[in-house]
């Protein structure tokens, strides 16, 4: 008996002098070996080649037929190349719907099993015990599928662009391109957010079908739901008593406030003012702050960024905040041999 307790209070002192004892080197070392080793196995991954293929598909035939219900104004539209993204043609929707449709799903394919995958299959162990610290593993598996989901939704943009140089015979202008680029910036930003959700969850759970289910979950949550309760809870916490028009404007107000808590809102609001250039404001508009603007007449594009900065700072900033939540918890966790 006393040889055990001898024995367990060695180990925790061993345990408590590894726990103090200052690591050597850099804590990044090894980063960019584990992104270039994550995007080479997501590139040649069967899944991925899988979602990718569906999405050049349709994004190649949502953009086709939109092209053809905009030939007819080559000459009479400034912004050909956004209307292309935005123009919707029955039966397909525009490209924009479809891509907000699939990118959650392509960033949370990249993530689910990041981190529990190596635990099932033996290898977190023999990883950690190369000169490589947790913190480098961590962030390398998720710059490595951040820089796989921009590298896919870059092909794609350029692919769009090819297609309608193709089809329409004209240029894109400096504003198109310009204006695309921060759509492309947003969108990117926007998978990360689900990326980091599918970390999360991936460092909770060691099977990854359940990190998958709760990921998908949390998705259908925020498109069916989110916008249902967030009316509900906006006639509760500004509830109308007189029906004056200050009372349901604030209540217009607190609930639009709670749907930008979701990230679909704020890149739903981001693709509008990006890629529609006639939109000056994203949020309600009284008839007294229409004075002397002049309708129809599109923003330039530094004042439409200025519109979406806090769209676009949210949807950074809810990816920072789900990766360091992630981060906390993987530091915490245990690994055994």
């Amino acid at each position: 008996m006393a040889q055990a307790l001898s024995r367990q209070q060695s180990e925790r002192s061993v345990r408590y002098a590894a726990r103090r004892q200052t690591r050597e080197g850099s804590p990044w070392a090894g980063l960019w070996t584990v992104v270039a080793k994550e995007m080479a196995d997501h590139l040649s991954s069967v899944r991925m080649v899988i979602l990718e293929v569906l999405i050049v598909l349709v994004a190649v035939g949502t953009v086709y037929v939109s092209t053809q219900a905009i030939q007819n104004r080559i000459s009479q539209d400034d912004f050909l190349y956004l209307r292309l993204m935005t123009t919707a043609n029955s039966p397909l929707p525009s490209f924009i719907s479809l891509l907000a449709f699939f990118i959650p799903l392509l960033a949370i394919a990249l993530g689910f099993d990041a981190v529990n995958g190596e635990f099932n299959r033996r290898t977190m162990s023999r990883l950690l015990a190369q000169p490589i610290y947790r913190d480098a593993l961590l962030m390398g598996k998720f710059l490595g599928g951040l820089f796989t989901l921009a590298l896919v939704c870059t092909s794609i943009w350029l692919l769009i662009l090819g297609m309608g140089v193709f089809i329409l015979g004209v240029q894109p202008g400096t504003e198109e391109v310009g204006r695309s680029l921060w759509f492309l910036l947003a969108t990117i930003f926007y998978g990360g957010i689900w990326l980091a959700l599918a970390l999360v969850f991936s460092v909770i759970f060691r099977q990854p079908a359940t990190a998958a289910l709760a990921s998908i979950a949390i998705w259908l949550f925020y498109i069916v739901f989110w916008n249902m309760i967030a009316g509900v809870l906006a006639q509760a916490l500004s509830p109308i008593q007189f029906g004056f028009p200050s009372e349901i404007l604030a209540q217009a107000n607190m609930q639009l406030t709670l749907s930008r808590l979701s990230p679909n809102t704020l890149y739903a609001e981001a693709m509008v003012a990006l890629l529609q250039p006639e939109v000056r404001s994203l949020g309600i508009i009284l008839p007294s702050q229409m004075d002397g603007a002049i309708l129809g007449s599109p923003l330039p594009l530094m004042q439409s960024v200025l519109l979406i900065w806090p769209q676009l700072t949210g949807l950074i900033a809810g990816t920072i905040l789900l990766f360091a939540l992630a981060y906390v918890l993987f530091q915490r966790q245990e690994i055994r041999a």
